[in-house]
């Protein structure tokens, strides 16, 4: 899934480029666990330098820390980060940022269970996994996993909602 940013402000903040969102679930000790990963091509006039800066401004914007530590979404109700699930989509939301991606079954089956999912928001680009095009599982653990990665990345317990349903209107019969 990819998403350009939207502009929440008067002045237009810093172009992180194309951002990717990846979702996938994985065998933890108690269950699959399933991950969301989101990060920048650093496909932007200044490259990657200025992708990471971006970012960094966005995650800050969001009250998001990108240095490794777990920010538990639930313990935050007024974290302006949002993950709807509904069907077969996954909806990340964000100011300044919406992406939404048709994550597999095995990881809607894992939210499904948890209640949650581990959202990754690394300020590190990884111009090698465009959007369309097929990851090797050994590179994304490769990259996901990465101590550069990892500590250079907001981290977040994301709480899973579903849409609220539509509100009926009666006319008082």
């Amino acid at each position: 899934m990819t998403s350009a940013p939207r502009e929440n402000h008067a002045s237009r903040a810093a172009d992180p480029g194309t951002l990717v969102v990846m979702a996938w679930s994985a065998e933890a000790p108690d269950g699959d666990m399933p991950y969301l990963l989101a990060y920048s091509l650093g496909d932007v006039p200044g490259g990657p330098q200025a992708a990471t800066a971006a970012v960094e401004r966005l995650l800050e914007d969001n009250g998001l820390p990108a240095d490794g530590d777990v920010v538990d979404g639930a313990a935050r109700p007024d974290l302006p980060v949002g993950l709807v699930v509904e069907g077969d989509q996954a909806v990340v939301t964000m100011v300044g940022f919406s992406a939404r991606c048709l994550p597999p079954r095995e990881w809607l089956a894992a939210v499904a269970e948890r209640g949650y999912a581990y959202f990754l928001f690394t300020t590190r680009p990884w111009p090698r996994a465009e959007p369309g095009k097929a990851v090797a599982p050994e590179a994304l653990a490769a990259f996901a996993g990465a101590e550069e990665t990892l500590n250079a990345a907001a981290h977040v317990v994301l709480p899973a909602r579903s849409p609220r349903p539509a509100t009926r209107v009666t006319d008082g019969d």
